[in-house]
């Protein structure tokens, strides 16, 4: 039981740790780029740096959850677990749309060995919020 307990605590802080901070922010990587990644922020970077809102998306948020496996490539499909959108059906179509191609076009991740056996099928949750003048 102390071993459960001990594995609950490890996904509970990466969680929190990932929510607070894995809002799109400015680019700091190239999207594509080979580089390892060694920590969340940089995967979170390299993932965003692949992320182009749509025009009049401003304000529109998703957070996706997904886990990717120690070689860096994606385990099942990404699922929202929260989104603020618009009333356009069409345009919030795009911007869904725009967060998924992000994701396809950053996977696979090159992780370096530390951080693909340290993440390895555990959840992550990148949040995308478009706001006037680009990603937040």
């Amino acid at each position: 039981m102390k071993h459960r307990s001990a594995i609950v605590a490890t996904a509970l802080a990466l969680a929190l740790a990932a929510a607070g901070a894995t809002e799109a922010r400015s680019q700091e990587r190239a999207c594509g780029s080979r580089d390892p990644v060694d920590t969340i922020d940089e995967m979170f970077s390299a993932i965003f740096a692949c992320w182009q809102p749509p025009p009049g998306s401003a304000g529109m948020t998703l957070t996706l959850s997904f886990s990717i496996r120690k070689n860096g490539t994606l385990m099942g499909k990404p699922r929202a677990t929260f989104s603020h959108m618009g009333d356009d059906a069409s345009l919030n179509r795009v911007f869904v749309s725009s967060v998924l191609e992000a994701l396809d076009r950053a996977l696979p991740m090159p992780l370096s060995d530390s951080m693909g056996g340290a993440i390895a099928g555990r959840p992550l949750f990148p949040r995308f919020t478009a706001v006037i003048g680009g990603a937040s």
